[in-house]
């Protein structure tokens, strides 16, 4: 009786108490074992990765500049100076300051590790330059269809004004009227003996 009371008032037993709590913590373990749901409310948190993050547009300007120097006049100068100075030093230099000897092979290490920067970069330039002129393309179709549109528009209000025009009294048929009327009326002052002889 006592404790159906307890119950009905929100009261458990100590005994019931500790079952509780154990079957709280039953359920807090099955739910986190259990496959969580997606939110589609909620944003999606990003995962950690071990790969380095970089900012795609700030990689891609600095490729841009890169690549615009790399095709240059001032870079083939530079490089020519680098070489011929290479060449120099390494054939003419005492022994034991040479770095690099006859065959060159640091030299042709050098320019084909440049080389090879160099055409993914300008690629990656390219491809940023051939992007922008393809929304630049867009824009300028879309462009091309408002201004044919207003212009088949225009096209189309002007032929209505003409075609209103064609059935308004314009100042030159006002005038031609009024000067048919003027000769008229001469006419009639100065004949007008006959015009009543004939009207009896």
């Amino acid at each position: 009786m006592g404790t159906d009371r307890g119950r009905d008032f929100g009261l458990t037993p100590r005994g019931e108490r500790g079952e509780s709590k154990d079957r709280a913590k039953e359920r807090s373990k099955a739910q986190s074992a259990a496959p969580q749901r997606v939110r589609l409310d909620q944003p999606r948190l990003k995962r950690r990765s071990w790969l380095p993050t970089y900012d795609p547009e700030a990689f891609g300007h600095a490729s841009e500049r890169i690549a615009r120097f790399l095709g240059t006049g001032r870079f083939i100068v530079w490089m020519t100076i680098v070489i011929i100075l290479w060449v120099v030093w390494n054939t003419s230099a005492p022994a034991h300051l040479r770095w690099d000897t006859y065959p060159f092979i640091f030299l042709t290490l050098m320019l084909s590790l440049q080389a090879s920067y160099a055409a993914p970069l300008i690629l990656l330039a390219q491809n940023r330059q051939d992007d922008r002129d393809r929304v630049n393309l867009e824009q300028d179709r879309k462009q091309n269809e408002r201004s044919i549109a207003d212009t088949e528009y225009l096209t189309r209000e002007i032929a209505a004004l003409r075609m209103g025009l064609g059935e308004v009294a314009t100042r030159d048929w006002i005038r031609s009227e009024f000067q048919e009327l003027v000769k008229e009326l001469e006419q009639r002052r100065i004949f007008p003996e006959e015009s009543e002889e004939r009207d009896r």
